[in-house]
């Protein structure tokens, strides 16, 4: 379950107070202190190749697309 979706069946929860509690307590994601889905891309949100060097915080599909922009030049 994803952080969006456990937040979609509030609607139907806010009739009932003390199950919508329980629901929010058991059912949303934890807090992240290490690996993979700490760090995001700061366009997209991806997490997966993420690149931080040089304070970056971008995933390379963005990294791509925003590269000239940034300063680096590509050499092939």
């Amino acid at each position: 379950m994803t952080t969006s979706d456990h937040k979609k069946v509030f609607k139907q929860l806010d009739l009932k107070p003390n199950k919508k509690k329980k629901y929010e307590r058991l059912n949303a994601p934890k807090e992240r202190s290490c690996g993979i889905n700490l760090k995001h891309c700061r366009i997209c949100g991806r997490t997966r190749a993420h690149i931080s060097k040089y304070g970056l915080g971008l995933c390379r599909q963005c990294f791509r697309d925003y590269a000239t922009e940034l300063g680096f030049k590509k050499y092939s």
